[in-house]
């Protein structure tokens, strides 16, 4: 194992000095952090599966209603690298996250007066330049501060989930009883509270910065690098059919509105309960291996949904599997981005990541299947994700080959 240290989630990241607090120590912001993650992943419960049922109220078709999704999770490619290129040049990352939160209340307020696809897809651009970069820019500052011990990652990461599963699920609550018209209005009030808790959070004080031994373009052109970031693409290419079409798919089936908030949080408690014991699953199975299997079981997950849709007891399943395909996929992905991007590139690398994923991953992947979608049915949507999900499989593959065995 080339400069590689084990601690308690596998590795930790090379060229990262180790903390000199305890393994097990918790970050000082980590109120902070939590009380933003959890506000932050509530607004996410909140947009993509219900802004796809507020876009259908004010008349928009299922391609409209795709083709704008897939425009907000294009601005993934821009806002991160954008975001993360001044956080790392200015080194004042919690600025940039504040100046980022109050444009994105600004932005939001554009959805109250849109009425047709044009008007919504100006402010979808707008508003997810700026809420695309909280992310990323968040879990660098947390990052930061932990000093590559990646210990309390999971435990602090959850309460975006316990975030995530309470607005998703009271939301929908909500929405049946008062009408999807009173969605703009919870949106903009959870992304008041965001804005506020980011002025709670401040950067962490740094040692002098190492110079680079290898060039961040150098870094990211490194056919390992490349592999790892193919594999991300396909698997967000593969989700984009759970964040833009899940909610339509199950209301077609005849489900209700807390329903579809059930199903979304029964997720979210899949992941939370694998970030209280991923410390444990990676010691155990290690780092390359919980890649792999989050993969493989994304190909299972979206078959069950394309084919055994009718069945409650088979979607719920494939529910549970987001433990695997989010929870264990992208603490994977963090893990292995420490490895390569640290110090002063952590902003860029976590950027990237996003960008490739999220952005390009998402993007594609949802304009595509909308028209899938239109042409072959629903059904066809989820069984073209897990062939997504395949392609993910063996590009990750051949980047831990490439690795030499490094994250084994």
């Amino acid at each position: 194992m080339r400069g590689c240290a084990k601690d308690d989630t596998g590795y930790l990241p090379l060229n990262v000095e180790k903390p000199p607090a305890r393994a097990d120590a918790w970050p000082g912001q980590s109120w902070g952090f939590g009380t933003f993650f959890f506000s932050y992943y509530g607004f996410v419960g909140i947009f993509p599966p219900y802004v796809t049922l507020f876009f259908a109220y004010r008349g928009m078709s299922a391609v409209d209603i795709g083709i704008l999704m897939s425009i907000a999770q294009a601005m993934r490619i821009v806002g991160p690298n954008l975001w993360g290129w001044i956080a790392d040049v200015w080194q004042k990352r919690t600025r940039v996250l504040q100046l980022v939160a109050v444009l994105s209340c600004l932005s939001f307020i554009g959805i109250f007066f849109g009425t047709t696809f044009l008007q919504f897809a100006v402010i979808m651009i707008v508003l997810n330049l700026f809420t695309s970069g909280q992310g990323p820019l968040s879990d660098a500052i947390m990052l930061a501060e932990m000093r590559g011990n990646l210990t309390r990652y999971g435990q602090l990461r959850l309460w975006g989930s316990i975030g995530y599963i309470v607005m998703t699920a009271s939301v929908g609550w909500f929405l049946d009883q008062y009408g999807i018209v009173w969605m703009p209005w919870v949106g903009l009030l959870v992304l008041g509270v965001v804005c506020l808790i980011s002025f709670f959070l401040y950067d962490t004080p740094q040692s002098a910065p190492v110079r680079e031994d290898i060039p961040f373009i150098r870094l990211l052109c490194r056919k390992d690098v490349l592999a790892f970031l193919v594999s991300a693409f396909f698997m967000l290419a593969a989700h984009s059919a759970l964040y833009a079409f899940y909610s339509l798919y199950l209301r077609k089936l005849g489900y209700s509105h807390v329903m579809v908030g059930i199903m979304w949080a029964l997720g979210a408690t899949a992941e939370i309960l694998f970030f209280i014991y991923q410390s444990s699953v990676f010691r155990r199975f290690g780092l390359k291996w919980v890649m792999i299997a989050s993969l493989a079981l994304a190909v299972v997950r979206f078959l069950l949904i394309g084919c055994g849709g009718e069945s409650f007891l088979i979607l719920l399943f494939a529910q549970i599997l987001h433990a695997a395909t989010f929870g264990a996929h992208h603490s994977a992905s963090i893990l292995t981005l420490q490895r390569w991007f640290s110090g002063a590139r952590q902003a860029r690398g976590q950027a990237m990541f996003i960008s490739v994923s999220y952005g390009l991953g998402c993007t594609l992947g949802g304009l595509f299947l909308s028209f899938v979608w239109g042409w072959w049915g629903a059904e066809t949507v989820y069984l073209i994700a897990s062939g997504f999900a395949l392609l993910g499989l063996l590009a990750a593959i051949f980047s831990y080959r490439w690795q030499n065995g490094t994250l084994a």
